[in-house]
């Protein structure tokens, strides 16, 4: 079933439910993928609703870790449900032993051994872990900290 599909269903059991939170972030996600549709005129695919996805979970990390410093934990919370509920449609993260394995066979594969090379690396290792959920910053760092 197509994302959008999905999301619809879950709006209209959130609104038979009266769960205006649960309602809120479904239509916040709607909208994400429903403009970007509009915007290229072209119909959605899976890689293009992962990247949405992706940028609307990074927005939730940097608005919640905002509101947490400017001491509003109400608002904090809030968008840690969104997070949570954004995350669901996400596809499973991978483990730290597939990610430690496809970091060692990109390495293999490029022959890449010193920081200065890092992006062939990188690039091999997303590509190794293709179709689950990988933060960018942390695949980053955990390739930075094997190539030193």
């Amino acid at each position: 079933m197509p994302l959008l599909d999905q999301i619809q269903k879950d709006i209209t059991a959130a609104m038979k439910g009266r769960e205006e939170a649960r309602l809120g972030a479904l239509r916040m996600i709607k909208t994400a993928l429903k403009k970007h549709e509009v915007d290229s005129m072209k119909p959605l695919d899976e890689p293009t609703e992962l990247q949405i996805l992706n940028t609307l979970i990074k927005q939730r990390k940097e608005s919640s870790d905002m509101f947490r410093k400017g001491n509003r934990p109400d608002l904090a919370d809030k968008e840690d449900a969104e997070l949570k509920l954004i995350e669901t449609y996400m596809p499973s993260a991978p483990t730290a032993e597939e990610v430690d394995a496809a970091i060692a066979a990109a390495m293999a594969e490029s022959g890449v051994t010193s920081l200065k090379q890092m992006g062939a690396v990188m690039k091999a290792a997303q590509a190794k872990l293709a179709g689950k959920r990988v933060d960018g910053k942390a695949l980053s760092d955990r390739v930075r900290s094997k190539l030193t």
